[in-house]
């Protein structure tokens, strides 16, 4: 190799995906879930052979993603652990304690898709269709779609069930688990009563842009960043500046990763996203997106957002007309750069934070690949 190709390697930038870390945390969060499901499902084929696809949907729903929420958990354990009495904890225990917000994440996104009425999530049907197709297939009696709605709602339920036993059950000490607890408690308060927020502005409650932001912190900027950091950092018994950090850094971060999410969902490419690009268009979802657009609009804009917003009789020409609204609008330039601002705070937050430097490096690159992603 001549020298001014050794010299371009050697500035090579390391991926966020490297620097964080993130292969081994997800195989390792992979392989707990397996474990932790592979019990689970021997329990349950145990109490009637028919409750196997039970299991199998949450193990769906659970495998999949980019497990982000178990990452910025870890890296928040991995920053503070010199700082407290968790500092010694096991890295395979710690790592089976993150790996139970991928339950809460899963809880979550089974009973968002049956307020939404969604058809598709990852890829494949959205659980309440699949147990729907399953009424269908088996010919059961009654009512398929109330049966689907019915089953994903246990579903979600069980997910979360799993949750606090998997946390429990991680072999992390009695100590740094009874630490955990509130912060555990006060996010899985947080996304229910977050879910409620979203439903009450789908029916005209929490209007514009405000009302929309505060859907999206508690509905899900707060358990994606903010509290996993805040659970690693309990795990690790870090004290008051730590966590107070960690505010400073969840918050924004993880409204820009919403912010990112809500303009995958109507901007994103299918085939990446594994959903329909008209789907969040269909459903009608009330985001910073759509509240921007309906400010900035004129009467015949606001006309056309009223009529195709949330229509499930609207074609894909009717949805692209309302993608070209929030464009010509400013909603799409709007939403961008509340991204950029908010990542940058987050940022500035991360390289100020009383933290170890690789667990800094790590959430920095965390930073970038939350919400510069594509899916």
């Amino acid at each position: 190799m001549i020298a001014g190709a050794q010299e371009r390697e050697s500035v090579r930038p390391v991926s966020p995906v490297a620097a964080a870390d993130l292969d081994r945390i997800r195989a390792a969060v992979a392989g707990s879930l397996t474990d932790f499901l592979d019990q689970q499902r021997a329990t349950l084929a145990g109490m009637d052979p028919s409750l196997v696809p039970v299991v199998d949907e949450v193990c769906a729903v659970a495998e999949g993603g980019k497990k982000l929420r178990p990452s910025f958990a870890y890296w928040g354990w991995r920053g503070a652990r010199g700082q407290g009495p968790g500092g010694g904890e096991d890295e395979d225990a710690v790592l089976r304690a993150v790996a139970a917000l991928e339950f809460v994440h899963a809880s979550a996104l089974v009973h968002d898709d049956v307020m939404d009425a969604a058809g598709t999530r990852r890829g494949r049907p959205t659980t309440h269709i699949g147990f729907a197709d399953r009424h269908t297939t088996h010919n059961f009696s009654g009512d398929q779609d109330l049966f689907g709605v019915g089953a994903a709602i246990l579903v979600g339920d069980l997910a979360l069930v799993w949750s606090d036993e998997m946390l429990r059950c991680s072999g992390i000490s009695e100590a740094a688990l009874g630490r955990a607890r509130a912060v555990w408690d006060t996010m899985r308060t947080e996304v229910t009563a977050g879910q409620y927020l979203d439903l009450l502005r789908a029916a005209g409650g929490l209007p514009g842009p405000d009302g929309a932001l505060t859907v999206a912190r508690y509905k899900s900027a707060g358990y994606t960043v903010q509290r996993p950091l805040q659970l690693g950092v309990a795990i690790a018994g870090a004290g008051p500046a730590v966590v107070e950090a960690c505010a400073a850094i969840g918050l924004p971060l993880g409204e820009a990763f919403q912010l990112r999410d809500d303009l995958l969902g109507v901007f994103g490419d299918p085939e990446v996203t594994g959903k329909s690009a008209d789907d969040d268009l269909r459903e009608g979802k009330q985001t910073l997106l759509v509240a921007l657009a309906e400010e900035a609009a004129d009467d015949a804009g606001r006309r056309l957002l009223h009529q195709l917003l949330g229509n499930p009789d609207a074609g894909a020409d009717e949805f692209e007309a309302l993608r070209e609204l929030l464009v010509s609008t400013g909603a799409r330039d709007r939403v961008e750069e509340r991204i950029t601002r908010r990542t940058a705070l987050a940022r500035e937050a991360i390289a100020e934070a009383p933290i170890a430097d690789d667990a800094r490096a790590a959430l920095d690159a965390l930073a970038v690949a939350a919400t510069s992603r594509t899916a």
